[in-house]
């Protein structure tokens, strides 16, 4: 998955402003303890960063996004 389409995603999945603030803010247990940006960062794939949100928010990304 590229990160331009890992961004969209999450902007779709959880709106512009509240995407940002997940991905600065929410210390995911799925990525060791940090945050999406640290993840990414620190160079992990994306797919395995999207599938961390996938499990952190099952009820919040649509199946179409999954």
């Amino acid at each position: 998955m590229r990160l331009t389409d890992f961004w969209t995603r999450l902007e779709e999945a959880f709106g512009p402003g509240y995407a940002a603030s997940i991905a600065s803010d929410q210390v995911l247990t799925q990525l060791d303890g940090r945050t999406i940006e640290q993840a990414l960062a620190a160079g992990e794939e994306t797919h395995v960063v999207w599938r961390a949100v996938v499990a952190a928010y099952p009820d919040r990304v649509p199946a179409r996004l999954r």
